[in-house]
């Protein structure tokens, strides 16, 4: 009866129940988690205070299981009491979204590529009208060149030349605008 009496008592003093403050406290601490994980470069962009980027540093130096998850208890506190948690998501959101496109892109660049090795030069044309950037006549040489080892069955690199050359182009197109 006693620890019902502190349990609501609990409540009525911050407006929530244990169990809403418990999932509130765990969503930040996977924020962290996924904050944790990003790249160096990603880190960069997020808005953030000195002491969670000081914490996001020395998370990855913690290699122990007990170590990292209090760890992560302690980013989930340095995130609901220093950080601006909806600008935080919104950063992290936008460099998911970011990876989402770069992912999407390099599906695409393979999905050209494996047209333009199964269908030679018919391809090319509908490829120029989606990213008309690119040089005919580079192209044109760089698909002959990854027929040519498919064909033979052999991996001089070409295929790789031509997927770095569509994602190039693909990526400036888009970037710009340009593409269909």
């Amino acid at each position: 009866m006693n620890d019902q009496q502190s349990d609501d008592q609990f409540e009525d003093e911050l407006g929530k129940s244990k169990s809403q403050l418990k999932r509130e406290m765990h969503a930040l601490q996977d924020l962290g988690k996924h904050i944790m994980e990003l790249r160096a470069d990603q880190l960069i962009a997020l808005p953030m205070s000195d002491r969670l980027r000081h914490a996001i540093e020395e998370s990855q130096r913690i290699r122990q299981r007990e170590a990292r998850r209090r760890h992560l208890q302690y980013l989930g506190k340095v995130i609901r009491l220093e950080e601006n948690i909806d600008e935080l998501l919104r950063a992290v959101e936008a460099v998911n979204a970011g990876s989402h496109e770069h992912t999407r892109r390099l599906h695409l660049a393979e999905r050209w590529r494996d047209r333009f090795i199964a269908e030679g030069d018919t391809a090319v044309g509908e490829f120029l009208d989606y990213c008309p950037s690119a040089e005919v006549q580079h192209l044109r040489n760089l698909v002959r060149n990854a027929r040519r080892d498919a064909e033979k069955g052999t991996n001089t690199g070409h295929s790789t030349k031509l997927f770095r050359y569509l994602r190039e182009r693909i990526d400036q197109d888009e970037n710009q605008g340009t593409s269909g």
